[in-house]
């Protein structure tokens, strides 16, 4: 379908939508809450099509510093217990449990059923996105998954295809590290969880009981914290390194390789052409594997006022064309079929590795502990590990009794 007509359907489709939704009976003022990696980026061509075409609504967007999703959550947390939370926000699944423990959510069943745009999201997308208790309390809205970034032409002049099997990937490392050059960015700092858990989640450790602690576990934990330990092929400043870190020194050439997703395919190209590519995150001796499907949807928060005006602004950008000029923005990928097979901002080689890593694309725990997890356990047990302080098995022991103790 040419770009023209698809924008002519989804916007007539848009239309279609709004009309089948309750009317709003008076002018009301919904408040989002929203993070974009790019402090450039600016929601104000979207909003201004909503409410010319909504006038009894106005929107107020708020952006909220992300800080590894440290800052956003401690602030959104604190205006919902204060009373002062936003009428809908930005969310992720791993904080999905605890703000239902807040009950800090309106339930989304009956409106998400009456959306007419709801079958242009897969039953996948809307699979990983249903809660604990069976219900929906999110609206999808943008997604990536994980997977490997390489310096082709450090590759190439090494000889070196692209790493299938951890074998591989610790073979390539090995042989990339030399003359300033790391074989691969390690992401020990916060967020670093989505580059350790292809290795050892995808090596056999599990959020299972005793997941964590198995032998198995320990062992892909091991072969892991070695990459720095003992092999030395990541560069000193990975037990500290954030996203901002690993990007700078891969597009520097320092690192041959880096943990990422589709979001950091545009910059890298801009800084180094055809000399980044990209694969799925190596798999295990046994070919099994695990890569984090990186969510993004929306939530109306159960204190609004305003919760079916809220609702068709969420649901407007969650909707064809919308959807597709939103994650222009955000550098990710559109969770509508429609605007996926137009993607008009990703290269197809990053778009071809997200599609291959669908295969083995999980979510953490949907679990009240899983926000403590991301935010300070595993970061602070990495870096203690990494840097010698204590054993990679300590590390793993504390992963287990956070989970189950």
């Amino acid at each position: 379908m040419k770009r023209r007509a698809f924008l002519k359907l989804t916007a007539g489709a848009a239309i279609a939508g709004a009309v089948a939704r309750p009317a709003i009976a008076k002018p009301v003022t919904v408040r989002w809450w929203h993070h974009f990696d790019n402090p450039q980026a600016s929601a104000a061509g979207l909003i201004a099509r909503f409410e010319a075409a909504n006038p009894d609504i106005k929107i107020v967007a708020e952006s909220i510093p992300w800080g590894g999703g440290n800052d956003y959550y401690a602030r959104l947390f604190a205006a919902v217990i204060a009373g002062n939370a936003p009428d809908c926000a930005m969310v992720k699944l791993n904080n999905l449990s605890r703000l239902m423990e807040m009950q800090a959510l309106e339930p989304l069943d009956e409106r998400i059923a009456a959306w007419p745009e709801r079958g242009d999201i897969s039953d996948a997308i809307w699979s990983i996105n249903k809660a604990p208790d069976g219900r929906r309390y999110y609206l999808p809205l943008q997604y990536v998954v994980i997977y490997l970034y390489y310096r082709a032409d450090l590759f190439a002049a090494a000889g070196l295809p692209p790493p299938v099997r951890f074998e591989d990937f610790e073979a390539a490392a090995r042989a990339l590290t030399r003359g300033g050059v790391f074989g691969f960015g390690m992401r020990g700092g916060a967020g670093g969880y989505d580059n350790w858990g292809p290795f050892v989640l995808g090596g056999g450790a599990s959020f299972e009981a005793g997941g964590m602690i198995s032998e198995a576990a320990l062992k892909a934990n091991r072969f892991y914290v070695g990459l720095g330990t003992q092999a030395k092929v990541i560069p000193p400043s990975a037990p500290t390194d954030g996203f901002q870190q690993i990007i700078a020194n891969f597009k520097a050439g320092r690192t041959a390789m880096a943990i990422h997703h589709v979001g950091s395919s545009n910059d890298l190209v801009a800084a180094l052409g055809d000399r980044v590519s990209a694969a799925p995150v190596p798999r295990a001796p046994d070919g099994k594997g695990w890569t984090l499907f990186g969510d993004e949807s929306s939530a109306v928060l159960a204190g609004s006022q305003q919760k079916e005006a809220a609702f068709q602004w969420i649901a407007f950008l969650s909707t064809g064309a919308n959807n597709v000029d939103f994650n222009k923005l955000t550098g990710q990928l559109s969770v509508t079929t429609s605007g996926a097979a137009l993607d008009p901002i990703h290269q197809p080689r990053f778009v071809a590795a997200s599609a291959a890593s669908l295969a083995s694309a999980a979510v953490l725990p949907n679990s009240s502990k899983t926000p403590d997890f991301v935010a300070s356990v595993w970061p602070t047990n990495m870096q203690q590990a990494l840097l010698g302080q204590i054993e990679p098995d300590a590390m793993m022991r504390a992963f287990e009794a956070h989970f189950r103790g």
